[in-house]
C-alpha cells in the first residue's frame, strides 16, 4: 500500500501530454504530493470507465464553467473504449491532475503481463480487453499514478482527492457508512475536504466536522443515468449532464463490438441505470465484507 503522502511528481507524470501543452495554459504545478499555488475552479471527473460518449458530453459542461484544473479521479479507461478516453484526455493537456483507481492499476499490469487472477472472470476479461487495446503511450499515461493527491481550491481550501481512500484503491466508503468507518478510511490525512469516487453514486456529506464528496461516475452511473461531475470552488456543486443514450449505444457497437458484454454494459449503463437503493445494498454488503476480511493494497 502506498501511503497517503508518498512523493509523487505530476509535472513528470504529466510529460506524456507535452505534445498539447499549447492547448491550454498551466495555472499551477504538482511538487510532492500537493499542487502549488491555489485554483479558482476544479472540475473531478470520476469513473468515466471507458465511456466516450458521456466524457465528451461532461466535458463540453467543464468548459462551459471554465475551470483551470481537472481531476482524473480513478478508474479512468476500463470500458468499452479506453484508448479513446485516454487520447481525449491527453488533449487537454496540463491542467490535467490523474489520479489512480484500481480499475487503472488492473489494466496496467495487464498490459504489461501480469493480469490479476483473482480478479472475478468477467472483470479479468473487460481487464484483458482494455489492455489490448492499448498502446505504450497509453500505458505510460496510467503508470505509476498517485493514490491520492491534494490541490488548493479557492473558497475551500486543501481538498483531498482520493479514488476510494487516501489508503486504499478499493476500498468502499457510501455515503450512509457510518462516522467511524470515516475516521478509520481516512485518518492518515486531515484536509477539511476530501473527494473520492469508487461506488458511482454522488453525495456531500459531512463527517466529524470534515468534508466529503463523490462527484459520482462520468460513465457508469448509480441512481441517474447521464453523466455524473463535480465543480469546485468556491463552493460543491455536483453536476449532470444528459447525453444521447441511443447515439452512445450506436457508438459502442460500431466502435466496441468485442468489448465483452457489450449488450449488458449499454443496457445497464447507458441505456438505463441501476437504482441507488440496488446499488446501496451490494456496496453495503461487500463493505461489511470487507470489515471482516481488511486487505490493503501493496
Amino acid at each position: 500500500m502506498a501511503a497517503a503522502d508518498a512523493p509523487i511528481t505530476i509535472c513528470e507524470r504529466a510529460s506524456p501530454l507535452a505534445l498539447h501543452a499549447s492547448v491550454r495554459p498551466t495555472y499551477a504545478r504538482i511538487v510532492g504530493h500537493r499542487r502549488e499555488g491555489a485554483v479558482m475552479r476544479v472540475a473531478v471527473l470520476a469513473d468515466i470507465h471507458g465511456n466516450l460518449p458521456a466524457l465528451d458530453a461532461v466535458l463540453g459542461d467543464v468548459d462551459a464553467a471554465g475551470v483551470d484544473a481537472i481531476v482524473l479521479n480513478g478508474d479512468i479507461a476500463t470500458g468499452p473504449m479506453p484508448a479513446e478516453t485516454l487520447d481525449r484526455l491527453a488533449e487537454l493537456g496540463d491542467r490535467v491532475i490523474w489520479v489512480r483507481g484500481n480499475a487503472d492499476r488492473e489494466l496496467v499490469a495487464a498490459y504489461s503481463g501480469g493480469v490479476n487472477a483473482k480478479l472475478p472472470d468477467a472483470v479479468r476479461s473487460t481487464t484483458e480487453y482494455g489492455a489490448s487495446r492499448l498502446q505504450n503511450r497509453h500505458r505510460n499515461l496510467l503508470a505509476g499514478l498517485p493514490l491520492s493527491v491534494t490541490v488548493d481550491v479557492a473558497g475551500l481550501g486543501p481538498v483531498r482527492f482520493c479514488h476510494a481512500t487516501t489508503r486504499s484503491d478499493t476500498e468502499i466508503v457510501l455515503v450512509d457508512s457510518p462516522v467511524s468507518r470515516y475516521l478509520d478510511c481516512f485518518a492518515d490525512t486531515a484536509e477539511p475536504t476530501v473527494v473520492l469516487g469508487h461506488t458511482h453514486m454522488p453525495f456531500d456529506r459531512l463527517a466529524d466536522r470534515r468534508r466529503f464528496v463523490n462527484p459520482g461516475s462520468v460513465g457508469m452511473p448509480y441512481g441517474r443515468a447521464g453523466a455524473h461531475w463535480a465543480l469546485l470552488g468556491p463552493t460543491v456543486s455536483l453536476r449532470h449532464v444528459d447525453y444521447d443514450a441511443a447515439h452512445a449505444a450506436e457508438t459502442f457497437r460500431s466502435s466496441a463490438p468485442d468489448y465483452p458484454g457489450l449488450a449488458q454494459f449499454i443496457e445497464q449503463n447507458v441505456l438505463t441505470v441501476p437504482s441507488d437503493a440496488e446499488a446501496l445494498s451490494v456496496f453495503t454488503d461487500w463493505a461489511h465484507r470487507d470489515d471482516e476480511d481488511p486487505r490493503r493494497e501493496e
